[in-house]
């Protein structure tokens, strides 16, 4: 009971608040007769996802697959470098820009070259999505593994640890809430990365995710498709964000007995 108290309490206020946009919404396209080829209505967009939801799941699913492993590869490639840069300041100064490029570069305009190099797919795709959110990993686990309390350190070397222990038992220990921050944000961005790998990368006629769906029903002016389109990625950007903050949430309770 307490449970079902706690989830109306933090679920019901986001849901009148959607409750209210969509009454907004709805009245402000009939009351200012807005053509249904600028905005549709919520009633028009609901319509269109119900004619093409078979497609849009089968789109949700390839695309989830894409960011999925490009945060997965991610995660895994930002831990390495960033235990690298924690065990030498002249790596970490040397290369750290370049990670800092990663974040900064436009990825509209290195997605086509990526696609020219890896290739049509979903390697392309994961490669963007890979790209875009690598950085959040690197930053905030390499801030984590190095601000380390030195009186820790000091009683470290005290104890004659080695280099190797002091990093697996001290620095990346420590590190884990850094890591999790930076996996939730990589979380969201490797939805977008995936989307805008389908922009240049694609799939094919046949086998396509949303971004080729956002694409080809911009191009056909099929408004209310697009909007379709637009909620699943948000749905599927919003999924992966909340099952990432939970697996840390439960991570992090299991670590320090308390969550975050």
């Amino acid at each position: 009971m307490e449970k079902l108290r706690e989830f109306t309490i933090n679920a019901l206020p986001p849901l009148l608040f959607f409750a209210l946009v969509l009454c907004i919404w709805h009245g402000a396209v009939v009351i200012f007769e807005i053509k249904p080829f600028m905005l549709p209505g919520p009633l028009q967009v609901a319509s269109a996802v119900g004619a093409n939801l078979p497609r849009l799941l089968s789109a949700t699913a390839l695309t989830a697959t894409g960011a999925l492993l490009g945060f997965t590869l991610s995660l895994a490639f930002g831990f390495l470098v960033s235990l690298i840069f924690s065990q030498s300041r002249v790596i970490e100064r040397s290369l750290y820009p370049y990670a800092i490029f990663l974040q900064t570069v436009p990825i509209v305009a290195v997605a086509p070259l990526i696609v020219l190099w890896i290739g049509y797919g979903l390697k392309g795709v994961v490669a963007v999505s890979f790209i875009i959110s690598l950085f959040p990993v690197i930053a905030n686990t390499t801030t984590g593994l190095t601000r380390v309390d030195p009186n820790l350190l000091d009683l470290f070397a005290l104890n004659n640890a080695s280099r190797w222990q002091v990093l697996f038992k001290l620095r990346v220990p420590g590190a884990v809430p850094h890591m999790l921050t930076g996996a939730r944000i990589s979380s969201g961005l490797s939805v977008i990365g995936a989307i805008v790998g389908e922009f240049f990368a694609g799939y094919g006629t046949e086998d396509y995710g949303l971004g080729y769906i956002i694409i080809n029903s911009s191009q056909k002016i099929q408004t209310d498709y697009l909007f379709s389109c637009i909620l699943f990625c948000t749905l599927l950007g919003l999924g992966i964000f909340t099952l990432m903050g939970t697996l840390s949430n439960f991570m992090l309770k299991r670590w320090t007995g308390t969550p975050e």
